[in-house]
C-alpha cells in the first residue's frame, strides 16, 4: 500500500487506530491535520517529513508523546478525550494545537525515533506457531527475537497462555494471556523453551523508571488492560531482566545462525511488528542468511521463522511461519488484532 503524503499517513494512521478499537486516540491523530497548518516546530517537521511516513509510523511517533503529557501530568487536558469524554472534533483540533504550541519543546523529541510498542499480547501469536510447529518438528525450541525493544516479548517462556483451550506456559505466572479466540485452537502439542535471547538496536530498561515510563506512553490510552500487562511484565523483569543485547538485527541473526545448534533443538526466529521499520538492506540481508541456513537445516537440527506483522489493507497482523527442512514456503496460520485482543486461527493440524 503506498502513502502518497502526510495528511494521508496521518489518516490511515487514524482509520487503523479507529478499527483497532482505540477511536479517541484516533481522534487526537486527526487534529495532527490541523497541527500541520501551524508554525511550530513539531508542525513543521511533520509538514516536511521526508521518507515513508507509513513504514516510520511518525503518526504514532507523537501520539506517544501526547500520552506522555498526561501520565506526566503536564496535560491533564487530554484526559477528556482520551477517555471519550470530549468528542468534538473542531473542538479537539483546537485543544490539540494549543497543547502542541504550549508543549512544542517537549514533543518534538518524540519525532526522533519510531515507537516502542512492545506488547506481550502479541505473543499469542509466537506461541500458537511454536505450538503447530511442535507437531512438525519437535517441542524443543531455541528463541531468537529481532526488534525486541525492552523485552517483553523475549520474556514470553514466563507467560501462560490460554489459546481457545489449548494451554501453553507456567500456570500460576503473573502474566496471563488469553486473547478472545476466533476459529479452532491451535493443537495442543508440548513447547519446552530451553533458551531465548532478543536484540534491538535501542533496547528499553524495563528496570529504570523513565524509560518504563516512555514505554507506556506508547501504548493507546485507552487499552488500560495493556497497561496492566505491561505494569506486570516490568514487576517480571524487575525479578529477572530479558536477556537483550544492543545490536543491529541483521548482525544478530548472523551471530546466532552461527551459534552451535543443540541436536532436537528447533531454532526459531521471530519478530512482531518490527520489519517495516527496519532497512530495506537489512530485510534482504536476514532473508538470505535464513534461506541459506535453512537449507543446511535437518531433521535434528530444524530451522523455523515466525513472524507477526501488519497487513496494511486488512488492518490485521498476519501470524506466518516457515521452517526447514520441509515447509519452506510462507504458511499463514492466523490473522490478529494488533494488540492481541484476539486471534482468528486458520491453520490445520
Amino acid at each position: 500500500m503506498e502513502i502518497a503524503s502526510v495528511p494521508e499517513a496521518i489518516e490511515w494512521q487514524a482509520q487503523h487506530m479507529e478499527r483497532a478499537g482505540s477511536p479517541n486516540n484516533a481522534r487526537v491523530l486527526k487534529a495532527l491535520l490541523a497541527v500541520l497548518e501551524t508554525d511550530t516546530a513539531t508542525g513543521r517537521r511533520m509538514a516536511n517529513w521526508q521518507g515513508l511516513t507509513l513504514e516510520d509510523a511518525m503518526p504514532l511517533r507523537i501520539a506517544g508523546g501526547f500520552h506522555y503529557l498526561l501520565l506526566t501530568g503536564e496535560e491533564e487536558r487530554l484526559a477528556d478525550i482520551y477517555a471519550g469524554r470530549m468528542t468534538d472534533q473542531a473542538a479537539i483540533d483546537a485543544m490539540v494545537v494549543d497543547i502542541v504550541e504550549r508543549h512544542d519543546h517537549t514533543l518534538l523529541p518524540w519525532l526522533d525515533g519510531p515507537p516502542q510498542t512492545n506488547e506481550a499480547g502479541r505473543s499469542a501469536s509466537v506461541m500458537a506457531g511454536l505450538l503447530w510447529l511442535s507437531g512438525k518438528l519437535g517441542p524443543k525450541f531455541e528463541l531468537v527475537e529481532i526488534g525486541a525493544s525492552a523485552g517483553v516479548n523475549t520474556m514470553m517462556a514466563r507467560y501462560f497462555y490460554d489459546l481457545g483451550g489449548t494451554t501453553a506456559g507456567p500456570s500460576l505466572s503473573s502474566i496471563r494471556i488469553k486473547p478472545e479466540w476466533r476459529g479452532a485452537p491451535p493443537p495442543q502439542n508440548p513447547v519446552e523453551t530451553v533458551g531465548i535471547r532478543g536484540c534491538d538496536v535501542a533496547p528499553i530498561d524495563l528496570t529504570d523508571a523513565a524509560q518504563a515510563l516512555r514505554l507506556k506512553a506508547y501504548i493507546w490510552p485507552e487499552a488500560t488492560a495493556r497497561i496492566a500487562r505491561m505494569d506486570a511484565a516490568i514487576a517480571m523483569a524487575e525479578k529477572m531482566p530479558p536477556d537483550l543485547v544492543r545490536m543491529d538485527a541483521g548482525d544478530f541473526v548472523e551471530e546466532r545462525l552461527a551459534e552451535q545448534q543443540e541436536p532436537g533443538v528447533t531454532r526459531v526466529l521471530f519478530h512482531t511488528v518490527m520489519w517495516q521499520y527496519l532497512p530495506p538492506a537489512t530485510r534482504e540481508r536476514i532473508t538470505a542468511m535464513m534461506e541459506a541456513a535453512g537449507a543446511k537445516a535437518s531433521a535434528e537440527k530444524p530451522l523455523a521463522w515466525i513472524r507477526v506483522e501488519t497487513n496494511r489493507a486488512t488492518f490485521r497482523h498476519e501470524l506466518t511461519v516457515r521452517y526447514w527442512p520441509g515447509g519452506e514456503e510462507w504458511v499463514q496460520l492466523a490473522e490478529a488484532h494488533p494488540h492481541g485482543a484476539w486471534v482468528e486461527w486458520q491453520g490445520a493440524d
